[in-house]
């Protein structure tokens, strides 16, 4: 008894000793605290890309709280078309339109990742990974493409994209699935990347007239040719010709549409929530509390304090929201 008192003596010393020594990011100059944030009048509940749950299950949208209220037993997939999208795990999808009070019902029957609408079409990406177009107003079936099983992923889930008349699945094996919504058939495939884990992707746009697509692993460029680039991805913002790429590795990167490198900046151990871009510069906000501006150059940086405890992450066109903070970009 007294061997196994030791053991696990040893073993919690061991433990709270590689627990105290986790690096974080620490700045070697801080400006200031950053002036234009503070407690918002939301809570962030729960994320999705483009909405966010927050007190009373009502959902944050635009920059405002919608006048709907997402079911007990529902999550937020999102807004779309004016509409807001939840589902339970059984499947049962309802959409409220911001519009009025209507609301359409379909019982899909298994669990839902993501879905968009445009029009009378709702795209659906099951968690199965099988990817469905259905008519809301009759109800029906109009296209039904199986796509391999994931077996874990990253929470970031990028809803169908409607452009034209082709609607993009981003599925959650690492590949780009473009359909012709009027022949309803599948025109090509494209693959992001091909790892076991994490593999969905993550991040989706239309930029300088390509496709980008990014997983964890990998970010996509595709127009006339294909181009890829392996970087361990924590988040992309685009602004016109110019990517932004975040690492797991600390760096800001610049690419090009055809992922040519422009300029980096590394900060070594930070863990970035996620980016903005304002104007000529962009933000960065940085997990130990810290919000980093640079010029879209790279060329330098500066580093202020912000307000930032753990919590769900959701970034509104130029505000961060941090559970029941907000830190605005502009000044």
């Amino acid at each position: 008894m007294k061997t196994l008192s030791l053991i696990l003596i040893s073993f919690s010393i061991i433990f709270l000793s590689a627990c105290s020594s986790k690096e974080v990011y620490k700045p070697v100059k801080v400006v200031d605290n950053w002036k234009n944030s503070g407690n918002s009048d939301v809570v962030i509940n729960a994320v999705s890309q483009d909405a966010a749950l927050v007190d009373q299950r009502k959902v944050f949208a635009g920059g405002k709280v919608l006048d709907i209220t997402i079911a007990e037993d529902e999550k937020l997939l999102g807004f779309s078309d004016g509409w807001v999208l939840s589902s339970n795990i059984d499947g049962n999808i309802t959409l409220q339109s911001t519009q009025g009070k209507k609301v359409e019902r379909l019982n899909l029957k298994k669990t839902v990742a993501t879905a968009s609408l445009n029009g009378d079409m709702l795209a659906v990406l099951f968690a199965d990974n099988e990817m469905v177009l259905y008519s809301l107003a009759s109800k029906t079936l109009l296209l039904k493409e199986q796509g391999n099983p994931p077996i874990v992923v990253n929470s970031k889930l990028v809803k169908p994209y409607f452009r034209d008349d082709l609607v993009i699945f981003a599925t959650l094996d690492g590949k780009v699935v473009i359909i012709n919504t009027q022949t309803k058939k599948r025109l090509r495939t494209i693959i992001v990347s091909s790892e076991e884990h994490f593999n969905n992707v993550i991040y989706f746009s239309l930029v300088d007239n390509k496709i980008i697509a990014a997983t964890a692993h990998k970010i996509l460029s595709l127009s006339q040719e294909e181009a890829r680039a392996p970087y361990d991805i924590r988040g992309v913002i685009a602004d016109d010709k110019t990517l932004y790429v975040a690492t797991k590795q600390g760096e800001i990167l610049s690419l090009t549409s055809d992922l040519k490198q422009n300029a980096k900046l590394k900060f070594p151990f930070a863990h970035f929530l996620g980016l903005v871009v304002s104007d000529d510069k962009l933000y960065a906000l940085e997990k130990e509390g810290y919000l980093i501006e640079m010029p879209k150059d790279l060329s330098s940086y500066s580093v202020y304090e912000a307000d930032v405890e753990d919590g769900y992450v959701y970034i509104n066109d130029k505000i961060f929201f941090v559970h029941d903070e907000y830190i605005s970009v502009e000044k």
